[in-house]
């Protein structure tokens, strides 16, 4: 445990470990993978140091908050694909695909009244936040959980970023330290004992719990959620994160600084929904990306540029703006989450966002959208809609238009907490990243987070205003408004 910062550590409540208990139980629900995983790891190193097995459970409820075919399915393919390989080299890794709502409540309990200690994943936001916040009361062990979020761990943070900017100096400041203790590779293959057996009882009243080795998978119809939001055309299991890494390095990463806001450039990562999901991890993506600067290029050598987003990581300009853009502004993200209970309400705003949004509550609207006609991609704007259309059958919107989309939502609806509440809508339902820290600062970034006062207009106020026009003039975008709107 020596590799792991103190800072990705959270004890959540005071109990002592039983050391009579069967195993160590991890409960994987946000970092969803086997690899470069600090929990895992920590896990691991607790199940050695009792002498104990260690058991993984990852779990899937159906009715977490806009429950679809593209969540479950995404989730699932990471399940069958840590199953195979589990069963392979023989790791107590088990599911349970919860079939109707309801039916899963009481499991971690239960496999946990058997366990050492219970470890899961530290995650600040969506169900996971309120599951970890609950849980340690539910159980008479330790309940720890580790954070594998990004780089800089929660814990260094004293209190919520309110810029980009201030984070990043922290970023500055402390990468060198948090760069020095990376997550092992492959943690599971330091655990000492695997032979495990889940007792009868528990497995009689859990009749969906499958092992590796028993591992089936289920229909998406077998579930009662969303079928109308479908599946993604590609799977969201480890091999399709990795192999779509290594395309973006070799094909793109040499074009992200100068052409990622384009939309027919495609030179975005296109690696959201594994960093959602956890299937990848910021820092093996970041170490990946790393090895591609300059032979005599060192970490050990950078010099503080005094929170500016150009001139700390040195090398080439394209990776210091993807490194920017991952640890910098996916971090606030998650750190200012992590210290603000109320991430996605509208009282989180930064105070001079709310009152100039509040002053210009009752101005004249141009044009007035209801949710549905948002939904359908039914306004007069075709940048808009094929931005929308986008995000409803792939699950992204472009990085850029993302912006956009926001911005256009606030000036069609009739209020601000209207706008924010269709745009947390649409979004969540539709976007595979969405539920995310870094999902809800594009939102949130829409009506003033991470920014400040600009120039004071109708409708804004004093937020930052972006107009299609503008973004039809300054972003090659033929090609894309050619597929999603049939109109160039």
């Amino acid at each position: 445990m020596k590799n792991i910062n103190s800072h990705r550590v959270f004890h959540r409540n005071t109990y002592d470990v039983r050391l009579s208990g069967d195993y160590v139980l991890y409960w994987m629900h946000s970092n969803r993978r086997l690899y470069w995983n600090f929990a895992l790891e920590y896990a691991v190193a607790w199940a050695n140091k009792l002498n104990k097995p260690l058991v993984i459970l990852e779990g899937l409820n159906v009715d977490y908050p806009w429950a679809a075919d593209r969540y479950h399915a995404f989730m699932i393919d990471g399940m069958q694909e840590k199953a195979q390989e589990a069963a392979k080299r023989g790791i107590a890794y088990y599911t349970y695909l919860e079939p109707q709502p309801g039916s899963g409540k009481g499991i971690i309990e239960t496999l946990a009244s058997r366990a050492c200690m219970l470890i899961s994943d530290e995650y600040p936001v969506f169900i996971m936040r309120r599951f970890n916040e609950i849980m340690a009361n539910r159980v008479n062990i330790p309940y720890i959980t580790v954070d594998s979020n990004g780089i800089i761990p929660l814990g260094i943070t004293e209190k919520a970023p309110y810029a980009a900017f201030l984070f990043r100096k922290i970023v500055q400041k402390r990468f060198v330290e948090s760069w020095s203790a990376l997550p092992k590779e492959d943690p599971l293959t330091e655990l000492q004992q695997k032979e495990v057996q889940i007792s009868q009882e528990i497995i009689a009243k859990w009749p969906q719990l499958m092992s590796a080795k028993d591992w089936v998978r289920p229909l998406l119809t077998d579930f009662p959620i969303n079928h109308q939001v479908g599946p993604l055309s590609y799977p969201g299991n480890r091999k399709e994160g990795l192999d779509r890494l290594e395309r973006f390095v070799q094909q793109k990463l040499h074009r992200y600084g100068n052409e990622r806001n384009d939309p027919d450039a495609d030179a975005a990562s296109r690696l959201s929904s594994f960093l959602h999901f956890g299937t990848l991890s910021e820092h093996e993506i970041v170490a990946r990306v790393l090895r591609e600067q300059p032979a005599n290029w060192s970490y050990t050598t950078l010099v503080d540029a005094k929170g500016k987003s150009e001139g700390f990581f040195g090398g080439h300009d394209y990776i210091e703006k993807f490194l920017d853009e991952i640890i910098t502004w996916r971090g606030v993200g998650f750190h200012f989450a992590h210290h603000t209970p109320d991430y996605d309400k509208y009282e989180s705003l930064p105070d001079w966002a709310i009152a100039s949004l509040e002053a210009h509550k009752k101005d004249p609207r141009p044009e007035l959208y209801s949710l549905e006609q948002l939904e359908a991609a039914q306004t007069s704007d075709p940048i808009w809609n094929a931005a929308q259309r986008e995000l409803v059958q792939e699950g992204i919107v472009h990085n850029y238009l993302r912006m956009l989309w926001g911005k256009k939502i606030l000036e069609w609806t009739p209020d601000p907490e209207t706008a924010l509440a269709y745009m947390i809508e649409l979004n969540n339902k539709y976007a595979i990243d969405g539920r995310d820290p870094n999902s809800y600062s594009g939102i949130f970034w829409c009506l003033g987070r991470f920014d400040r006062p600009w120039f004071e207009r109708p409708i804004y106020g004093s937020i930052r205003y972006m107009t299609t026009e503008s973004a039809r003039k300054k972003l090659k975008m033929k090609e894309y408004l050619i597929r999603w709107s049939g109109q160039s």
